[in-house]
């Protein structure tokens, strides 16, 4: 049976197996409590969403190798592996769940919005901001975004008084030059920033 299936080009060991499934949950786990985002055709996704992709399709790879596998393969592994390999397994979804989860409801509850800057930078360097409001405080990230797509933390943050929100408000100047972006953040009178205000947007080139 394993010859036939090694010829048909399907077989694999359980320690590849093993190996593949814990590689895409722990990308998961990692993803779901960084604050990376990824811009596809001018939309955000967020970290959170993108944990929940890679979970997803980290959960149908893992069904698929449990698949091709074969009891006589499954036997080599000792009871004692098979039982750390389930436990890690258990420990990675959960710490994925929990970060998607906790991704999501932060959005959520404080009313999260995703603006993708212009003019470019560049490279193709694109300036991309999220903001947030809770209570009378308004928060602010910036992300520096290259030519993959994918940032993989911020640039820089910022607080303003009364949950104002300046880039939706068109309050901020994006300068580019030779070795960056520099985006420049304004309250006003009666919402002023107090703290933070600037970011260097910064692609890495």
């Amino acid at each position: 049976m394993t010859e036939e299936r090694a010829e048909h080009g399907v077989w694999l060991s359980p320690a590849v197996s093993t190996a593949a499934g814990f590689g895409s949950l722990a990308i998961a786990a990692a993803a779901s409590w960084s604050s990376l985002l990824l811009v596809v055709q001018g939309r955000v996704i967020p970290g959170w969403a993108v944990s929940a992709v890679v979970l997803v399709l980290s959960l149908v790879l893992r069904r698929s190798l449990i698949r091709m596998g074969s009891a006589a393969d499954a036997s080599r592994l000792t009871q004692k592996r098979a039982t750390w390999a389930r436990l890690g397994s258990t420990l990675l979804i959960t710490t994925a769940v929990l970060g998607t989860a906790g991704g999501a409801a932060d959005d959520l509850i404080s009313s999260a919005e995703y603006h993708v800057l212009r003019p470019e930078g560049p490279g193709g360097c694109t300036a991309v901001v999220r903001e947030t409001s809770f209570l009378v405080i308004g928060n602010g990230e910036a992300y520096a975004v290259g030519r993959t797509g994918l940032a993989l933390g911020e640039s820089g943050s910022w607080t303003v008084d009364d949950g104002y929100r300046p880039v939706d408000a068109g309050t901020y100047e994006l300068v580019w030059g030779r070795d960056g972006g520099l985006l420049r953040i304004s309250g006003t009178s009666t919402d002023p920033v107090i703290r933070g205000g600037s970011a260097d947007i910064d692609c890495g080139w």
